[in-house]
């Protein structure tokens, strides 16, 4: 029998995310423009399903349905993101007041089901003219992207409680612009790092822009792994450390310390010193994104390795300095991640211990797993068992890190609702409540009630 879930603080949020180019559908509705994903996903054998997100989940038009769900399930708080082509369809300038008017009406529709809005500015989806300018190659994006934070906000500040500047530009940088799996589809290897810079200097100018048109409680959502050296040799560590340094350090190091890792500070563009200044305005919050650890070793020798490999659906290059390794032993959701829940403990204190006081309170803004599970053709019930599994251990793992002295102030499930799954297409299902792509009737999974009633034991 499982023991029963561990009692957490009084005020502690439990939340559900999702993506607005993941739900949302309406791409070309009330003058929103272009996206770099909407070109990405246009072009042939991007997605692994031939799939677009044209409809996705029809959020756009179903968000009333959505927001009474979240209410039937309890949460505190929704994190959702503005699409910045919506807003501003060529990335600045023009105001796109339709679908500014949209994000006012699904503040207001979550405040009057008392759950709190919780926008996150930036989810991947590059205005396609600011793309086309060079994206986040270049450091107008990043101003642009401060104006465009002063929109929303002046708009929706008086009812948001709490923001995201943006979300994994760690994903943005070597996915999109490193590895070309994702948006903009470029392959660059270390020469995206600018693109890190730019987004980090958008962060700062962001949390500047928010504060001046009155947004509190500002943080941002970083993804965050921790790495396990797969092998002893110094090879090995030094793999493991460049990798840590590339996907951990690059990233929260500038935020939290105001400095980049030691040797990474003369890639990058511009005047870092003075950027860095605001790279590093004080938050009132840390998101961390965790899903998995990374089992990281020195590269094989050119007769044994493979042409490439793979991790969770991403193409792996075979001459990078590191290789990622499978963590043996470990149950694997659909997208071949590993399931290890006490590695959201282990990453926690990590971030303890190598920041300090320099590390604001917590939220886990993004947590979940990949299972095909469907309605079944008699009950109509979704039995999505090994979801419920995940969630329990991994709730546990961050009691147990909060008993250890972390300041954890919430957790967010990735994700309400199945939907677009980037180069995925709809083949990765994350969604507390199915979605039946053809009718778009939505069906809580059996997780969805198990989460309910977490979140109703006051647990």
């Amino acid at each position: 029998m499982t023991a029963p879930l561990p009692e957490f603080p009084a005020g502690f949020l439990w939340g559900v995310s999702a993506s607005a180019f993941q739900i949302e559908g309406s791409l070309t509705a009330d003058g929103r423009g272009p996206s770099s994903w909407d070109a990405f996903t246009g072009e042939e054998g991007r997605v692994k399903d031939g799939s677009r997100a044209d409809v996705a989940t029809d959020h756009y038009r179903r968000y009333r349905e959505d927001v009474a769900l979240m209410a039937e399930l309890g949460v505190s708080a929704y994190r959702f993101s503005v699409s910045w082509s919506r807003v501003l369809p060529e990335g600045h300038g023009r105001v796109n007041g339709k679908g500014l008017d949209f994000y006012d009406r699904l503040v207001d529709e979550l405040c009057a089901s008392g759950i709190a809005p919780v926008p996150t500015l930036f989810h991947w989806d590059t205005p396609l003219a600011l793309e086309k300018d060079g994206g986040w190659l270049v450091r107008d994006t990043a101003e642009r992207f401060a104006a465009y934070a002063s929109v929303v906000a002046e708009r929706l500040a008086d009812r948001v409680p709490r923001w995201i500047t943006i979300n994994e530009p760690a994903e943005v940088t070597l996915l999109g612009y490193g590895l070309g799996e994702h948006a903009p589809g470029r392959r660059l290897v270390f020469d995206a790092l600018p693109a890190a810079h730019h987004q980090l200097l958008a962060h700062g100018l962001g949390v500047q822009a928010l504060r001046a048109a009155g947004a509190r409680e500002i943080g941002i959502a970083v993804s965050h792994s921790p790495v396990w050296t797969a092998g002893d040799s110094d090879d090995d560590r030094a793999a493991a450390e460049l990798y840590d340094t590339l996907t951990n350090r690059l990233f929260a190091d500038p935020i939290l310390t105001g400095s980049y890792p030691a040797g990474l500070a003369s890639l990058l563009p511009g005047p870092v010193a003075e950027d860095l200044e605001v790279i590093s305005e004080p938050l009132d919050w840390y998101g961390i994104n965790y899903y998995n650890p990374m089992l990281v070793g020195a590269p094989q020798p050119a007769a044994a390795a493979p042409a490439g490999s793979s991790f969770g659906g991403i193409e792996i290059p075979p001459d990078l300095p590191f290789a990622i390794r499978q963590i043996e032993g470990r149950e694997l959701t659909d997208f071949g991640w590993p399931v290890v829940p006490d590695g959201l403990r282990e990453l926690i204190g990590t971030l303890r211990e190598r920041y300090g006081d320099r590390l604001p309170p917590l939220c886990v803004t993004e947590n979940g797993c990949s299972y095909d599970d469907g309605p079944d053709p008699g009950t109509g019930r979704v039995d999505d068992a090994r979801r419920i599994a995940y969630h329990d251990g991994h709730v546990r793992a961050l009691h147990a890190a909060m008993a250890e002295g972390a300041d954890v102030r919430g957790y967010f499930i990735w994700s309400i609702l199945d939907n677009f799954e980037w180069a995925e297409g709809y083949r990765q299902r994350f969604g507390l409540v199915h979605v039946d792509y053809e009718t778009l009737v939505r069906t809580p999974k059996e997780s969805f009630t198990w989460y309910r009633d977490l979140i109703k034991s006051g647990r």
